[in-house]
């Protein structure tokens, strides 16, 4: 693994999904670093990719109410522990799960394991809350996939906040996650 800058020189075999993202981040002038890597499906590959991206990739959970009437897009560091409880008393809203993966399919196009900010980008309909631990905005640079968990990008957050957030029609909620034992 190495730190690119920018979108691949080649986008054959990268899935449509990922190539929107370079697409939109090149539009809104956002510049990003990038890694390219296998599927990050253990800590031990998630610790790797922080490591070469020089920032703690974020924890993003799709979260949903009961009735799945209400689909949130939790971004928190990677490092703390996620707590129901703790976060369904902030937002109003008993009874959150993880929600289902044709959900992040069909609100976010992105499957398990690729669950990203960049997801918002499909989201036309503003179905889902996002929520950013403070923490997150308290960094300079946030670690997330482009869609898909095979790629990695660093960005700075101000560029998400003031650029990607505004493009894609979304704004976001603070919420205070101790996540302590």
């Amino acid at each position: 693994m190495e730190l690119l800058d920018g979108r691949p020189e080649n986008v054959e075999g990268r899935l449509p999904r990922e190539t929107r993202t370079y697409d939109l981040l090149d539009s809104l002038g956002i510049d990003y670093k990038r890694t390219d890597h296998e599927r990050t499906d253990t800590m031990e590959a998630c610790n790797a990719v922080d490591e070469i991206l020089g920032v703690v990739i974020c924890k993003n959970l799709f979260l949903c109410n009961r009735q799945k009437t209400a689909f949130y897009l939790l971004m928190m560091p990677g490092d703390k522990k996620f707590k129901t409880k703790e976060l369904s008393a902030q937002i109003n809203s008993a009874r959150l799960s993880f929600a289902q993966p044709e959900d992040m399919l069909k609100y976010l196009d992105i499957e398990p394991g690729a669950v990203s900010i960049m997801g918002l980008m499909n989201d036309e309909d503003r179905a889902v809350q996002l929520l950013i631990d403070e923490d997150v905005l308290k960094d300079e640079y946030l670690g997330c996939h482009p869609c898909v968990n095979t790629s990695s990008l660093k960005i700075r957050v101000d560029d998400v906040i003031k650029k990607f957030l505004p493009a894609v029609g979304h704004d976001y909620r603070t919420v205070h996650l101790v996540g302590d034992d």
